[in-house]
């Protein structure tokens, strides 16, 4: 074997042992919110191998772990989920790891919208899950992530810290811009019917009054009374737009487009990051803002 051949094997074997050495010293994370996907992996960065269960465009209300899922849970060290009640299978994950893994709920880490029931709806209050359509909650997820990461991984706390920070950074500049945009509707547009419940946040952080056809999840179908009374208020307060959502079926939506004067305004994200510009919190957020307001305006 020639000294350059020897070299490079040398070279190779170095570097897949750096690697393996890497890859273990990695946190193990399973992640079932694409919210929380994107603020560990932002947090995390190289520290972090996060195994993404609910994917984009998939309704977090209807999601049920499958046995492939709950066998990447068993090998994680930290779960994440979006919390509030949003899952319904948190046994499962935690009979999956045995107990040995961090369970993180991050949205129960802060306080919660709550709304009086729907009919249909068996709750005396429902308490909004959406938490992601509020910056302020994100930023605080991302602190509630950091610092899970700090206790699971002291070491390298100076890098979760920086890495926290320079997202957080964005956070702020992606506020700034949302409150740019939603400047140009005067209040008295922002009116916004969407075909679930789940803008809440986003209505009290920048001044939105709310209609919904279903409740807070799509599982509370709208009764015949609730969609009647919808229309005559859409007819009397001149609402301009309605608007789609990614993962809901249109049909009751368009029909009530045709009983009012009012358009499809164009398709929301609702419960999570979707594809193309909504792949990221940021271009998310970005899309649904601005896809209300050039249509209400």
């Amino acid at each position: 074997m020639s000294l350059l051949k020897k070299i490079l094997l040398t070279f190779c074997i170095l570097a897949a042992s750096i690697f393996a050495t890497q890859a273990a010293d990695q946190i193990k994370v399973a992640s079932f919110s694409t919210i929380d996907s994107e603020i560990v992996q932002q947090v995390g960065g190289d520290h972090v191998e996060v195994v993404a269960l609910v994917k984009p465009g998939v309704d977090p209300h209807e999601y049920e772990p499958t046995p492939a899922d709950l066998s990447e849970v068993s090998k994680a060290q930290l779960i994440l989920t979006s919390g509030k009640h949003m899952e319904n299978y948190l046994n499962k994950l935690q009979e999956a790891t045995g107990g040995k893994a961090d369970l993180l709920k991050v949205g129960d880490h802060f306080s919660s919208l709550k709304m009086k029931p729907r009919e249909g709806e068996k709750s005396s209050v429902i308490e909004d899950p959406h938490w992601w359509h509020s910056v302020g909650n994100v930023k605080q997820a991302t602190k509630i992530i950091r610092d899970e990461l700090i206790k699971l991984d002291p070491a390298d706390k100076a890098d979760f810290e920086k890495n926290s920070n320079a997202y957080l950074a964005k956070l702020d500049a992606l506020d700034d811009w949302l409150k740019r945009k939603v400047a140009e509707l005067p209040r008295d547009q922002r009116k916004l019917v969407t075909s679930h419940d789940a803008f809440q946040y986003l209505a009290r952080d920048y001044g939105f009054k709310i209609e919904a056809i279903e409740g807070v999840s799509a599982e509370t179908e709208a009764s015949n009374k609730h969609v009647s009374d919808l229309i005559d208020d859409i007819k009397k307060q001149g609402v301009k737009a309605i608007f789609l959502e990614n993962t809901l079926n249109p049909k009751v939506t368009t029909e009530i487009t045709r009983e009012t004067s009012a358009k499809i305004g164009g398709t929301l994200y609702p419960d999570g990051l979707g594809t193309g510009d909504a792949s990221t919190y940021e271009g998310m957020m970005k899309h649904n803002v601005a896809t209300i307001v050039d249509a209400l305006k």
